[in-house]
């Protein structure tokens, strides 16, 4: 089996492929204070109740958080006794990335265009919901052109929340109507169908500048929340970060 594991600034995500096949996936919060010894019992435990005599061959991940790569390194060379390929540079990834400074884009952006890529014809848009929202714009045949980058839902919540003295910290959840006639769906309705608008202007937006008829791809916790409010976004793959560093590991195999 394949160890896939991606560390973001919120959730560590990580599953096994057994070939092509996605068999067990988690989802584990990131904590800068945890041990060595308590990530290796959380995964550990996780690894276990899948399957007690499971073995693996092989293990990659991507991180945007330096300090728990290093960690979660560690964790996944003394449960399976592999040491795991890294996301970075000197890893092919068959991408032509167009950034100025190519060794600025996030690795889990990275990831999340060799997945698309793999999946879909370019041109392309990714969308994803993660503690940032992020959007990564793919066109032919391998080109990562760059993106844009805005402040994620949980983000944008917690920082009406603090810097105002009567806004409650609401749960985000799909509203029917735009209007709200609460303050708690009105707050709601601003998360919800403010961000399906913002999706959908900024792909407007991008497909004007390059001239392209883009395939948008959502993918990140909140995506299939997100769908629902969105025109633009025509498919939500959960799995899309997961897919990519398999790809990537297989581009790197011997």
């Amino acid at each position: 089996m394949l160890l896939v594991c991606d560390i973001g600034n919120s959730n560590i995500v990580f599953g096994l492929y057994d070939e092509a096949e996605l068999v067990a996936h988690w989802r584990i919060t990131s904590r800068l204070n945890a041990t060595v010894d308590e990530y290796l019992v959380m995964m550990g435990s996780l690894l276990a109740r899948y399957e007690p005599d499971w073995e693996v061959e092989a293990a990659i991940l991507s991180s945007v958080v330096p300090p728990l790569a290093q960690k979660i390194s560690r964790v996944i060379t003394q449960l399976t006794g592999v040491e795991p390929l890294s996301v970075g540079p000197g890893v092919r990834t068959g991408l032509d990335i167009q950034y100025d400074d190519p060794r600025e884009v996030g690795a889990d952006r990275i990831v999340n265009a060799v997945g698309a890529l793999n999946r879909h014809e370019p041109p392309l848009i990714v969308v994803d919901f993660g503690t940032a929202t992020t959007f990564d714009v793919l066109q032919p045949p391998n080109v990562y052109l760059g993106g844009v980058i805005v402040p994620g839902l949980s983000i944008a919540r917690d920082a009406l929340v603090s810097r105002t003295a009567m806004l409650p910290k609401i749960e985000i959840r799909a509203v029917e109507r735009i209007v709200g006639r609460t303050t708690a769906d009105s707050i709601r309705s601003g998360l919800y169908q403010g961000t399906g608008a913002l999706v959908d202007g900024l792909v407007d937006a991008i497909a004007e500048e390059q001239d392209i008829d883009p395939t948008v791809i959502a993918t990140g916790g909140l995506a299939g929340l997100i769908r629902s409010a969105s025109k633009r976004i025509e498919h939500v793959e959960p799995d899309l970060t997961l897919w990519g560093l398999r790809q990537i590991w297989l581009k790197n195999r011997g």
